[in-house]
């Protein structure tokens, strides 16, 4: 991969304190209101995985937890059946993919959602700087929201579609999970590389489907031939599946 870019500057955002101007989205009232949960205890082996994916920044990794199991339940951006597994299924499955990374990398997170896995990574690569891009105004509240509050200065939050924003910038590595499959999710995310770097896709057991699927996709796009990376095998349960795809020089 080539060396990370430099020069990404934020555009101008008025961002009021986190916990004194949101509230949460105003529900059908003929639903039943969505209950915040109360976070998953980590402990145990889960607690030194933790420990060793965000060393001093693990209380804001907490934190981010308890954002997931209380606001993000909240205004809807996951659901309750996920909080007992947040750590395990979420927050660290998407953490040990920034093993990946080459130091101070540039990355744009395609369709943030609940910041899964851009906040995740950008709180085990503080090294790293991190733009979020989301289309959808309340999950763009909602990572403002908790990036204000957990102070993270390595992470930008866009409100636009992948495709908006090409030609705006040129990162290093393009992260996506649970966006689209292979063959739909090249054309929005290997332009934002300009050229050169990689795709990193979260995928699960349909990893092979997917990238034989999207053989004619990857001709188009120029990329290599996609490898299918195992990360997180020493520290999790279930290690993560990474589908990785490079572009230009990096191949």
């Amino acid at each position: 991969m080539s060396s990370p870019r430099r020069g990404w500057s934020a555009p101008p955002r008025a961002r009021a304190r986190a916990g004194t101007w949101w509230s949460p989205p105003v529900s059908d009232p003929s639903s039943e209101p969505v209950q915040s949960q109360e976070p998953p205890v980590l402990e145990g082996a889960l607690r030194s995985a933790a420990e060793e994916m965000f060393g001093d920044r693990l209380e804001s990794a907490v934190r981010f937890v308890d954002h997931l199991s209380s606001t993000g339940i909240e205004w809807g951006l996951l659901g309750p059946r996920e909080v007992p597994r947040l750590w395990e299924r979420h927050v660290l499955n998407c953490a040990v993919v920034g093993d990946l990374f080459a130091e101070g990398a540039l990355v744009a997170d395609v369709g943030s959602g609940a910041g899964l896995p851009g906040l995740a990574l950008a709180l085990a690569r503080p090294d790293s700087q991190f733009i979020l891009i989301e289309p959808l105004e309340r999950r763009v509240a909602w990572l403002d929201m908790v990036v204000e509050d957990l102070g993270l200065e390595n992470v930008d939050v866009v409100r636009a579609r992948s495709e908006q924003v090409v030609g705006n910038i040129a990162v290093d590595i393009v992260t996506a999970r649970a966006v689209s499959a292979l063959k739909s999710l090249l054309p929005l995310t290997v332009p934002l590389l300009q050229g050169s770097g990689e795709l990193l896709a979260i995928k699960g057991r349909s990893a092979d489907q997917e990238i034989a699927a999207a053989a004619k996709t990857l001709k188009r796009f120029k990329c290599s031939a996609p490898e299918i990376e195992t990360v997180g095998a020493d520290l999790l349960d279930e290690p993560t599946t990474v589908v990785r795809v490079r572009v230009g020089a990096g191949r």
